[in-house]
């Protein structure tokens, strides 16, 4: 029996699964608002509290990097520590994953009707594979076959510089520099990063602001889901806040590209994370598909790399029971 867990700034979702019904047949699940609690075990204790399981071990995809079985979660105050997590619930072991980690390990057991395809490309057999996923923050990972599977490596590639492409994205990283010390493309690429480029666009002058939109935008405690609302009204929507969308998947095209190469991605690029699947006719317009391909003389060898987008929203909850399942565990 397994505990899986993925926990994120903002909920914590967790399941119980079976080695007999395997990782797609949860017995129990339960969200829960991350910051209401104190600590990891606080959610765990209460969850197998109410499920009556009995558990052996638990895996846990966390949003931050994971190093010697600790991991500071990134937008809460948690600390979390492998061996004090198995003590608190009981458990034989507890493993600890960085939430792309997770999400790496469902890509080998996504089903058809998980992806989306924007490039059927031609995958190299047993050809390394990378997963780029903007949600709240942009997190990178990648795969590599070890002869009977794969596996997956974390990275914290979402926070290196980003690096503009053409003449308005110049533009930005100048304007972007006027506000941080460091401009990553975390900052252009996530759901944090999506109203620095609303605010780019609208402080140069590229679209006019409705008023409308600047009144709602200044009630929001977060304007990214504003902006999305902005660009798919279906009667009025904003050029502001297409523009915005459109800019965003220009920079997600040419930072998929950037990783594949980074990695040698034959085996296929895919896009996870909580924004791609909301804004899929942007993700299938040319700009982005141009941006991945455009990198000189690697732009044929792009041009065969697989793109597919994760629909299934519960991908790094997958990927952690995946991972718990299907690998011996380390004992305490």
């Amino acid at each position: 029996m397994l505990l899986a867990g993925d926990i994120g700034g903002t909920k914590t979702v967790l399941a119980v699964f079976s080695q007999s019904e395997g990782e797609r047949a949860p017995l129990a699940e339960r969200t829960y608002p991350s910051g209401a609690y104190d600590s990891l075990e606080a959610i765990a204790s209460d969850f197998l509290a109410q499920t009556g399981f009995q558990v052996e071990q638990g895996v846990f995809g966390v949003a931050g990097p994971v190093v010697q079985g600790r991991a500071h979660i990134t937008n809460l105050p948690w600390i979390l520590d492998e061996r004090e997590l198995a003590h608190a619930l009981g458990l034989n072991s507890a493993r600890l994953l960085n939430d792309l980690e997770a999400i790496a390990y469902s890509v080998s057991i996504l089903e058809p009707g998980d992806l989306h395809t924007l490039n059927a490309g031609q995958a190299v057999t047993h050809g390394t594979r990378a997963v780029i996923a903007p949600g709240t923050g942009l997190g990178e990972a990648y795969l590599t076959w070890a002869g009977w599977h794969y596996d997956p490596h974390p990275s914290e590639g979402g926070h290196c510089d980003f690096a503009p492409r053409d003449q308005r994205e110049i533009e930005l990283l100048q304007y972007l520099l006027g506000k941080y010390d460091h401009v990553s493309y975390e900052r252009v690429c996530s759901g944090l990063g999506i109203p620095n480029l609303y605010y780019f666009l609208r402080d140069t002058g590229h679209a006019p602001e409705p008023p409308w939109l600047a009144a709602r935008l200044a009630a929001a405690s977060d304007p990214t889901p504003e902006i999305f609302a902005g660009a798919m009204h279906p009667t009025d929507p904003s050029p502001l806040c297409i523009q915005t969308l459109e800019l965003f998947a220009g920079i997600l095209g040419g930072e998929a590209g950037n990783l594949a190469l980074k990695v040698l991605a034959t085996g296929g690029i895919y896009i996870g994370g909580g924004i791609p699947p909301r804004m899929l006719p942007y993700l299938e317009q040319p700009l982005f598909l141009e941006n991945f391909r455009d990198k000189g003389r690697f732009s044929d060898l792009l041009a065969n790399v697989p793109i597919h987008v994760i629909l299934n929203p519960k991908a790094a909850l997958l990927g952690a029971a995946h991972a718990g399942l299907e690998q011996a565990p380390v004992g305490y």
